[in-house]
């Protein structure tokens, strides 16, 4: 009977989302809204409810739900073959947790387009959108994914183009819908490869053809999987759609991007280099560690220099990527070097980033978009003194700051400190290379966490602290109820997610075994203090590390009431030396970061350009204003895909010669391909 209701469950969800996204239709209103948006939004949560239950009933009772629908297309068989084993139903979890929260934030945030776009059809691509994620993580067929994969991308591609009214949205979009196709080249010729060789486009079948292939064609596919799924989670270097997408699309879109849909990648890295694959090289870990320590790295630097707050968040999207990388990467040379308990913890560590990730970086992302909602801009030059009219908003995305600074209690820190933990056990026990690149690991782990650290001191400080910077800063207000519902949710989870690391790793480290099918016995366990206890090598107990800062919170602050109570406080404007302070004396994004960016010059190349405005053209000495503009050139768009995209133009100039324009030359061209393809396939 669970079993049922749990299968039902997950079809429950679908449903929800595609009624969702045919009501929105029907229900939308030319020059309104109210109503598509409702419904669409309505529809959006209980099918993340849905989804919730019956993914979180499959992990803790660790049932599998298989179903199966046979049809044809041509003469290709298409097996509609869905299973939902535990880590599938993980990332389920985590797709619903997104999705609940950025579809009740929603219901407010969409007020702001009524009469100016059409909800009905954002309604519609949305819910399908979700649907389409829940798909890919729950299908058991190359054809079936592919399908849904492509769902995935032409729906959030029309998300993001949304408002359409702006330029940079509509280029935003075409360079994402780019580098997703690209991305998807790579995922066909990997699976064709695979079907080459098992004969069949069911995953069971891949998957027991596996250990058969021989290793130049595994390297093969390996490659062409790892370039296909990066390019969707925002691997450096194909990240370069990521802060361009994410920011355009409405915020709690954003969200789910951000949070969820490039961590399918991530969910079918997993399946491919350690459930297809388990007997993989160890140098395949090794690279993607590299790639993570890169990524990680990179991103937080690149997220340091940008005044749009969207963007930064993006960056930061590239940065957690790259720390769920540390851990796969880790993972995969554990296993291979025949430490499959090591292989566990680390494993364990990157499903455990990639849940709290989603839940911090969902959060920031809709604080972000209550913040662009009240000022009307995405400028952190533009804010300043938001604590005052959004207090709740404030909180909120403090929270989140902490939580993504790998700062206690919250989740970031637990999931953080048991990456280290893996690349720690990795150098103290592997060769001497692999010492190497576990040290290199770490040695990004430990940059980042204060890189991030410093990156949302400067957004968070910036953007709430001090004096408004404009008068759009100066008249924003506070969100509506739904909007703080989705926040607080969120918010909430950040807390619970980081004081239960105890209870909640050895879950994750479950879903791990059931792939490789070996416990991790007393390595990993949940001791009665919630502790978490890696052996003799390391131990965590957050619940004592969260009471400790309560106690010295409240210490803290009962000891000012104390102090301070005989003496009368008086609030004045900040006097300095006879004149009050203004929002011109507060520091800038570009003056927070400039000597950050700085020190890392040799990596990041940045431009400074200097405008300054005189009294008077006779006294160029008397300098009026001065203002500083620091950018990072784009080096991956001038060293990679502009030269990439000159020399397919070239190929494509080159081709053109082909066109002879005669109806004979052209029935030779399709007799050879015909006579080539025959061969393939016979061979």
């Amino acid at each position: 009977m669970s079993y049922i209701l749990i299968q039902y469950g997950f079809l429950t969800a679908l449903a929800l989302f595609v009624g969702g996204a045919v009501a929105s239709l029907i229900a939308d209103e030319p020059g309104k809204g109210h109503s598509s948006s409702l419904v669409a939004h309505a529809f959006a949560a209980l099918g993340g409810l849905a989804g919730l239950l019956s993914s979180g009933a499959i992990i803790l009772s660790g049932t599998t739900v298989v179903m199966h629908a046979l049809s044809s297309i041509g003469i290709a068989p298409l097996m509609l073959s869905l299973r939902i084993d535990a880590l599938a139903a993980f990332f389920i979890f985590l797709i619903s947790i997104v999705t609940i929260a950025a579809s009740v934030y929603g219901i407010g945030y969409q007020k702001q387009f009524y009469g100016i776009y059409s909800l009905g059809s954002f309604g519609f691509f949305y819910n399908i959108f979700i649907a389409s994620m829940f798909l890919v993580v729950a299908a058991d067929n190359a054809l079936l994914f592919l399908l849904a994969w492509e769902i995935m991308a032409i729906a959030s591609y029309f998300l993001v183009i949304f408002e359409r009214h702006e330029e940079s949205n509509i280029q935003a979009g075409m360079l994402y819908i780019l580098i997703t196709q690209i991305g998807t080249v790579f995922l066909f010729a990997a699976f064709l490869l695979l079907y080459r060789h098992s004969g069949s486009w069911d995953f069971a079948s891949m998957r027991a053809a596996a250990p058969s292939v021989s290793p130049l064609l595994e390297n093969v596919i390996l490659a062409l999987a790892l370039v296909g799924f990066g390019a969707k989670a925002g691997m450096i270097p194909l990240h370069i759609w990521l802060p361009e997408a994410h920011p355009a699309a409405p915020s709690h879109v954003s969200a789910l991007m951000s949070g969820v849909m490039i961590k399918t990648a991530i969910f079918m890295i997993i399946r491919f280099f350690i459930g297809f694959f388990p007997a993989v090289s160890s140098v395949w870990g090794l690279i993607i560690l590299l790639l993570g320590a890169i990524s990680a790295l990179l991103g937080v630097l690149y997220a340091l220099s940008e005044h749009d707050i969207k963007r930064l968040l993006a960056f930061h999207s590239v940065e957690n990527i790259g720390i769920i990388l540390l851990g796969i990467g880790a993972s995969i040379v554990f296993f291979a070097e025949g430490a499959p308990i090591l292989g566990i913890i680390a494993l364990s560590a990157a499903l455990y980033h990639t849940i709290n990730h989603a839940i911090f970086k969902g959060l920031l992302f809709l604080s972000a978009g209550s913040v662009v909602h009240a000022a009307a801009t995405r400028n952190m030059e533009k804010y300043g003194g938001l604590i005052k009219a959004m207090p709740w908003t404030a909180v909120f995305f403090l929270i989140g700051a902490v939580a993504i600074s790998g700062l206690p209690p919250f989740n970031g820190f637990a999931s953080e400190w048991l990456t280290f933990q893996s690349l720690f056990i990795g150098i103290a026990s592997l060769s001497l290379w692999a010492k190497i690149v576990f040290l290199a690991g770490a040695a990004s782990l430990a940059f980042t966490g204060g890189l991030a650290a410093a990156c949302f001191v400067k957004a968070f400080g910036i953007s709430f602290l001090a004096r408004p910077r404009s008068k759009a800063g100066a008249h924003a207000h506070e969100a509506g109820f739904t909007m703080l519902f989705g926040m607080g949710f969120l918010a909430a989870l950040t807390l619970v997610f980081g004081v239960g690391a105890g209870t909640i790793i050895p879950l994750l480290a479950r879903i791990a075994e059931g792939l490789i099918g070996v416990s991790a016995g007393p390595l990993v366990l949940s001791a009665p203090s919630r502790s978490i206890g890696l052996g003799d090598f390391s131990s965590l107990s957050m619940p004592v590390i969260a009471f400790s800062i309560a106690v010295g919170i409240a210490a803290a602050w009962l000891g000012a009431r104390l102090a301070g109570r005989a003496r009368r406080v008086v609030i004045r404007r900040t006097w300095d030396c006879g004149s009050p302070l203004t929002s011109r004396s507060e520091i800038t994004p570009t003056g927070f970061s400039r000597t950050i960016i700085t020190i890392f010059k040799a990596l990041l190349r940045p431009v400074t350009e200097t405008d300054t405005e005189y009294h008077d053209d006779t006294a160029p000495y008397l300098a009026k204003s001065k203002t500083v503009h620091l950018s990072l050139p784009d080096i991956y768009r001038a060293y990679l895909y502009s030269p990439a995209a000159g020399m397919v133009a070239l190929g494509a100039h080159k081709a053109k010669r082909v066109q002879t324009g005669n109806l004979n030359t052209y029935l030779l061209y399709t007799f050879v391909t015909l006579i080539v393809l025959l061969f393939w396939a016979l061979h």
